[in-house]
């Protein structure tokens, strides 16, 4: 018994469609690999079949759509990644530059009081020494030279009448003493 032509035409053209089902599997495997746009069309083109059977095609479509959906969210999960990538480095650089800024900050503040005190120091000599006043100092310096050795000579001779007074002293209150045991001698 021979097929009817009708049965025929339907089984040839099952046939067909399973062939552009595979051809459409390999080409969506073949743009993966390739990391390849997924498209209908370049889908369609890669596997030799019109966009039309992509479309009307209902296994087809399936395919299609499951690899376009699965692409994406593969392409958007990649650049999430890379998104936070980028900004964990940034985040990381924005910290660093923060602590460094206040580091910096803490720095020109103790600098700056440095120079506060070093600024007054300046005005305190300059306010000390003149040019004229060099010369005022120099004078005083030298009168209070000679003065320090003036009362360097006074007490030294004044050292010398303590010393001679205090001998004078103990051998008044030895004479004293002798007396007194001549005075106790004398009335016994």
């Amino acid at each position: 018994m021979k097929p009817s032509a009708p049965a025929a035409a339907i089984a040839a053209r099952k046939r067909q469609a399973e062939q552009k089902l595979a051809q459409i599997q390999k080409a969506i495997g073949q743009l993966r690999r390739e990391r390849g746009r997924l498209t209908v069309r370049s889908i369609a083109e890669r596997a030799g079949v019109s966009a039309t059977f992509c479309y009307e095609n209902f296994d087809a479509r399936s395919l299609v759509k499951s690899a376009i959906a699965d692409s994406r969210s593969r392409h958007d999960q990649a650049a999430a990644d890379e998104h936070e990538r980028i900004e964990a480095t940034w985040r990381e650089r924005a910290l660093n530059a923060e602590a460094e800024l206040s580091r910096a900050q803490k720095e020109i503040l103790t600098q700056r009081q440095h120079i506060g005190e070093l600024m007054g120091q300046i005005r305190d000599c300059g306010q000390m020494v003149s040019g004229e006043s060099v010369q005022v100092l120099v004078t005083e310096k030298s009168t209070l030279q000679r003065r320090v050795q003036q009362l360097t000579q006074e007490h030294r001779k004044l050292q010398e009448r303590l010393e001679g007074a205090r001998s004078n002293l103990r051998f008044a209150d030895k004479r004293i003493a002798d007396l007194e045991a001549q005075i106790l001698e004398h009335d016994r």
